[in-house]
């Protein structure tokens, strides 16, 4: 299929992660590619441009969560495409700052929808950075009947008693369309609520809506500044001490580790490839379920740390697995993960300490 014609492409959270290596990618084909950005000090070291923002791509500092933002922005450009990535993110940071997940990742989207449709500029397709956390567990299948249950969230009292897997049961990836949602976390309670609230205004005004369900998404370019970018900057941070990794419950809890090209790569052919009519979720992952402890130990060896330790501890709200099937990538897109999780960490790893020291004091 030929690529698609872009037009003018507005981001949100245009010089985050994800915006700057799909800028890097899709930028200089665009008419016009406009990163709105906060430029948060949590994430941005400086105030200014970030470096790894391509020139192709115009920035304007300002907050989304303001109607003003999108007054001005709108009297400049009618976009044609809206990639939609600004979002605050951790989902133990949540439980205790639900105000500020759901002003900024459902106010601001609701500020945003309606100022598109107030200033008659409403876009061809909208695209979305939804998140694996609007599954919650997922659905598990039980070893003596066979179904497919859905087993809801992982109590404090059983999180403290140390039952970590659901009885008598195994998970199963997540899948679009089968999986339900149900988000044991406030931070997937919003990015929920972010998805129904753009099937419900894009479809009734005819866009198109594309919602990539993003499992954790590392690589070269992270913030090395924000404490909640991830475990991976912990993971260097503590290995470059000499310390040993505390990895929590059992160390097998399992997660999904996507590298941020493969993540450019399915919005990039989201974009160049659009459906009309009803909306799309697709699910962005390796496909491979990691223990966080073969992390760990990844982490550790190529640092020179100790011996990761299972320590027992646990966070509410975290989900024991988190994985996905790629098949509707492949069927819908036409895109697969290209980077497997060792070859991908090895590489961060080693971006990672070439940049920040990880030795030294606390």
């Amino acid at each position: 299929m030929p690529e698609q014609h872009l037009g003018s492409v507005l981001v949100t959270g245009g010089a985050g992660f994800v915006g700057c290596a799909l800028a890097s990618r899709l930028a200089a084909t665009a008419d016009r590619w406009i990163a709105v950005d906060s430029l948060n000090p949590r994430i941005h070291a400086s105030p200014r441009r970030p470096a790894g923002l391509t020139e192709d791509a115009e920035l304007v500092i300002a907050d989304i969560t303001e109607p003003e933002t999108w007054s001005a922005l709108l009297q400049d450009v009618r976009p044609d495409i809206v990639v939609h990535l600004v979002a605050e993110t951790d989902t133990g940071l949540s439980l205790d700052n639900a105000t500020r997940f759901a002003a900024v990742n459902v106010g601001g989207t609701a500020v945003m929808l309606d100022r598109l449709a107030q200033h008659d500029a409403v876009p061809a397709h909208i695209l979305i950075a939804s998140s694996r956390a609007v599954y919650g567990e997922g659905l598990w299948r039980s070893r003596s009947s066979g179904d497919l249950f859905s087993p809801g969230q992982r109590t404090h009292r059983q999180l403290a008693a140390g039952q970590w897997d659901f009885p008598d049961a195994d998970p199963q990836p997540s899948v679009a369309g089968v999986t339900p949602a149900h988000p044991t976390s406030i931070y997937g309670a919003t990015k929920h609520a972010q998805d129904t609230m753009l099937s419900a205004w894009c479809g009734s005004r005819d866009v198109e809506l594309t919602i990539l369900r993003l499992q954790n998404v590392y690589g070269p370019g992270q913030s090395l500044i924000n404490p909640y970018t991830g475990l991976l900057p912990l993971f260097v941070q503590i290995a470059g001490r000499g310390e040993p990794i505390d990895v929590f419950e059992d160390g097998l809890m399992t997660r999904d580790f996507v590298h941020v090209e493969d993540v450019a790569r399915a919005f990039e052919t989201a974009m160049q490839n659009p459906r009309p009519g009803a909306a799309r979720v697709i699910d962005v992952g390796s496909g491979e379920a990691t223990p966080i402890l073969e992390v760990a130990r990844l982490v550790s060896s190529i640092v020179g740390g100790a011996e990761p330790a299972v320590t027992g501890r646990y966070r509410d709200g975290d989900v024991r697995h988190a994985w996905t099937e790629t098949t509707l990538g492949r069927t819908e897109l036409g895109w697969s993960p290209s980077i497997g999780w060792r070859d991908g960490i090895s590489d961060y790893v080693h971006w990672y300490t070439s940049l920040a020291p990880v030795g030294g004091g606390r």
